[in-house]
């Protein structure tokens, strides 16, 4: 990975940004410092994802290890602790017509 001290990447950033999308990432340097990293989308979208994907695990782990539906709060439903089904596991609507008693 190639380095690039600030100054030179505002001088050239065309040429870093060629060089990203032709070689990879691009590291950016102040005072010899590295400080940030120059990446192509398409890069950035899967780490997006990843990182992603990582944090839903890391929640699921953490429901699993520290069962919070043991608490005493009444109101607590397990469900909503997972993103993927937060409020779409809804009981039937009694007060709807179809269970008017008859």
């Amino acid at each position: 990975m190639a380095s690039w001290p600030v100054q030179e990447a505002k001088a050239r950033f065309s040429e870093l940004l060629d060089t990203t999308l032709r070689e990879g990432p691009q590291i950016v340097t102040r005072r010899g410092k590295e400080e940030a990293v120059v990446v192509p989308i398409d890069e950035w979208r899967v780490a997006q994802n990843d990182h992603g994907e990582a944090e839903k695990r890391r929640k699921r782990l953490d429901l699993i290890e520290n069962p919070k539906w043991r608490d005493s709060d009444e109101n607590f439903d397990l469900m909503d602790m997972i993103p993927e089904f937060k409020g779409t596991l809804e009981g039937p609507d009694f007060s709807s017509p179809e269970y008017d008693e008859r």
